[in-house]
């Protein structure tokens, strides 16, 4: 996770949403929550993976944010450079690294009667695989996150196992409809990782104000 496209985080008091976007606005929120006394368990839920973390929210604002600060939480983790010594001389890598490939003979003739010999041949190869399967990562992991975060607030809810079933059949009206009756913070956000879109976001806004803080 990088700056330009930071960790987005989603809290909730029961069925109802109380903190939306970044991890130190979460915990700020959570930590009200609590000191109000909370009707529901607490949660919050990386939007990235559906699951819910732990957050220490004792001690005051400032020491929760400050343990998130010591713990580099929502921030990219730091790239190790590749050792001066590991370059060598020459020509700079470009980002190649250098591993095994191990192949039958009839493979390596094919591919050393490519434009460009094996090594083009292979990249090509590879970046043809990840446009062809990249769609289906992203529907496989939109499913992931809604499955995890579903089963963790929702469920006992009615129509649970229905919705789960449509999730991963991929049947968006199906799935709407099976969760319908749920709680209308739940039923939003599911749908939200499940399927994304604005429209997911804004169709349960109408029937309940934000907490004040609340990042959409």
């Amino acid at each position: 996770m990088n700056t330009a496209n930071p960790a987005s985080y989603t809290s909730f008091d029961g069925h109802r949403r109380i903190a939306a976007g970044s991890i130190q606005a979460n915990a700020l929120a959570v930590k009200q929550a609590r000191a109000r006394g909370a009707a529901g368990p607490v949660l919050v839920f990386d939007d990235a993976t559906g699951r819910s973390v732990d957050i220490d929210t004792r001690g005051s604002d400032e020491d929760v944010l400050a343990r998130l600060a010591e713990a580099g939480a929502g921030s990219a983790p730091a790239e190790t450079p590749e050792p001066a010594e590991a370059r060598g001389r020459g020509r700079p890598k470009l980002g190649v690294v250098p591993r095994e490939v191990t192949l039958l003979p009839r493979h390596w003739e094919w591919l050393a009667g490519q434009p460009g010999g094996a090594s083009v041949t292979l990249r090509k190869l590879v970046e043809e695989a990840r446009r062809a399967g990249g769609e289906k990562d992203r529907l496989r992991q939109a499913q992931e996150r809604a499955y995890h975060f579903m089963l963790a607030i929702a469920g006992d809810l009615p129509g649970f196992e229905e919705a789960t079933r449509a999730l991963f059949a991929n049947d968006e009206p199906r799935f709407r409809a099976q969760v319908a009756g749920w709680p209308a913070d739940v039923r939003d956000h599911a749908a939200r990782l499940a399927f994304g879109g604005a429209a997911h976001a804004e169709a349960g806004r109408g029937s309940r104000a934000p907490e004040s803080g609340v990042a959409a």
